[in-house]
Formats: C-alpha cells, structure tokens, sequence
C-alpha cells in the first residue's frame, strides 16, 4: 500500500472527522476542556485537510480490463 492510498483512505477521513470533533466540541455546554480546545481541534484538522488534499490521488491503470 503506497502513501498515496493510506492518505485517500485513512488521513483524509482523520482530518474531516477532527474538523467535526473540533465543531462539536465548540458546541456542546458539558465538557470545559472541550470547549476550550475545540478551535485548537478545529483548526488541526483543517490544517490537515489541507494538507492531504495536496496529495495527488494514485492514477488507475487503463492499460488493464475490468
């Protein structure tokens, strides 16, 4: 497996998912810590995303048949 797929597949999903956890722990009323950290969470997983979406996705082969 090259970096290319393990990015498509499990990087890119991170930071979207740290995206959301970081908005989530903006939102929610419950947790302090949370709270204080969810733009810092947020912004990690911005960074990231825009990080992974550089990447150039691995080419399929179109020599081959399907």
């Amino acid at each position: 497996m090259s970096f290319r797929a393990i990015n498509a597949k499990y990087l890119e999903p991170l930071a979207q998912f740290l995206m959301i956890l970081g908005i989530v722990a903006l939102c929610q009323p419950w947790n302090m810590l949370l709270h204080r950290y969810g733009l810092t969470i947020t912004l990690i997983g911005l960074v990231g995303f825009m990080i992974t979406t550089k990447v150039p996705r691995e080419e399929k082969d179109e020599n081959t048949e399907t």
